[in-house]
C-alpha cells in the first residue's frame, strides 16, 4: 500500500504552510527555510504498518478516544513535544474506538496509552496523561536508551 495522504503543518521557524505526507522516508523539512517540521499524523488499522512501523525515526503512538478527558488534555502536550523534537520523532494518533485491531494488538486497557516504536518494535509504553516536559523527558530517555 502506498498512501499519498498528506497533512498540512505550519513551520514553527518561518510560519510557512507545508504539505507533509503521512508516510515517507526520512523526516519532513520546510520547503522554504529547510528546518525540520513537526510530523503529526493519524493512522488506523489499515495503514498503521506503513505510517508508523516503517518510519525511519522513532514514533510516539498516542492511543486515544474521543470521549476521554485525559486524552484531550495530553494531545496538546504531545503536539508540543512533536514540535520541540521535530526531525527526531513522528507523532501518530490512533483513535481506539475506530481501530479495534490496533487497540487489541497493543492490549490497550486504558486511554491514553502512549507507545514509542523504533522501526516497528515497542521500546517504551505508558498509560495516562502527563505534562509536556514530563512527556518530552520520557521520549528522549526512551530514544537515548534505545540508541545507547
Amino acid at each position: 500500500m502506498s498512501t499519498m495522504r498528506a497533512t498540512t503543518v505550519s513551520c514553527p521557524h518561518c510560519g510557512r504552510t507545508n504539505r507533509v505526507p503521512v508516510a515517507a522516508d526520512g523526516h519532513p523539512k520546510c520547503g522554504h527555510c529547510k528546518q525540520p517540521l513537526p510530523w503529526m499524523v493519524d493512522a488506523g488499522d489499515d495503514d498503521f504498518t506503513e505510517v508508523a512501523e516503517r518510519a525511519d525515526v522513532p514514533v510516539v503512538v498516542d492511543l486515544w478516544a474521543t470521549w476521554c478527558g485525559p486524552c484531550r488534555m495530553v494531545s496538546p502536550a504531545l503536539e508540543k513535544v512533536a514540535t520541540d523534537l521535530a526531525g527526531r520523532i513522528k507523532l501518530v494518533k490512533v483513535d481506539v474506538d475506530k481501530n479495534p485491531r490496533l487497540s487489541q494488538r497493543f492490549e490497550v486497557q486504558a486511554v491514553p496509552t502512549l507507545l514509542i516504536l523504533d522501526r516497528g518494535e515497542t521500546v517504551a509504553r505508558q498509560a495516562g496523561a502527563a505534562p509536556a516536559p514530563v512527556l518530552r523527558q520520557w521520549v528522549e530517555q526512551s530514544i537515548t536508551a534505545r540508541k545507547g
